[in-house]
C-alpha cells in the first residue's frame, strides 16, 4: 500500500495537515462522526471544548481500531465545531497534535456550524484511514 502526503509549491504549506494525501491499494474505513462522549454515550466535559476534542479522539481510535486502522492510517479527517473562533481553531490544533503524525498529518477540513445533534456538543470529528489489505499484509 502507497500513501503521499502532499503539499504543492502553488499552495501555502499548513500547519498541522496535508494539502493533499494520494494512496493505492490497501482496504478504505470510514469512520462516522465521533463525539466527546463515553461508552454509555455521556457526554464528557459539559462546554469543554478541549476536554471534547481530546476525548473525541480517543473515540476516534477506538473505532478506527474495531477495523484494523491506527491514526496514522488516517488520510483525511472533517472537523465540524459549534461557534467556531479563532480560540477554538488553536484549542483543536493543540489538542489534536499528540493524536495525529507530526511527519505526515491527514488532510483535513475544518468547518464551523451553528449546532451539532445537541446543543451541549461543541465538536464532531469523522475520519477516512487507508490500511494495508489482508492481501498485502502478507507480502
Amino acid at each position: 500500500m502507497e500513501r503521499q502526503f502532499l503539499n504543492p509549491s502553488g499552495l501555502p504549506t499548513p500547519p498541522g495537515y496535508s494539502q493533499v494525501v494520494a494512496t493505492a491499494g490497501g482496504t478504505t474505513v470510514y469512520v462516522s462522526g465521533q463525539l466527546g462522549v463515553d461508552a454509555q454515550g455521556r457526554l464528557v466535559a459539559p462546554g469543554d471544548l478541549r476536554t471534547q476534542t481530546e476525548h473525541t479522539f480517543r473515540n476516534l481510535e477506538c473505532a478506527l481500531a474495531a477495523a484494523g486502522a491506527t491514526m496514522a492510517d488516517v488520510v483525511k479527517l472533517t472537523t465540524f465545531v459549534v461557534n467556531l473562533t479563532p480560540e477554538a481553531v488553536h484549542i483543536i490544533r493543540e489538542a489534536r497534535k499528540p493524536f495525529l503524525p507530526a511527519a505526515h498529518p491527514p488532510a483535513s477540513t475544518l468547518v464551523g456550524v451553528t449546532a451539532l445533534v445537541a446543543p451541549e456538543y461543541l465538536i464532531e470529528i469523522e475520519a477516512i484511514a487507508v490500511v494495508a489489505s489482508a492481501v498485502e499484509s502478507k507480502e
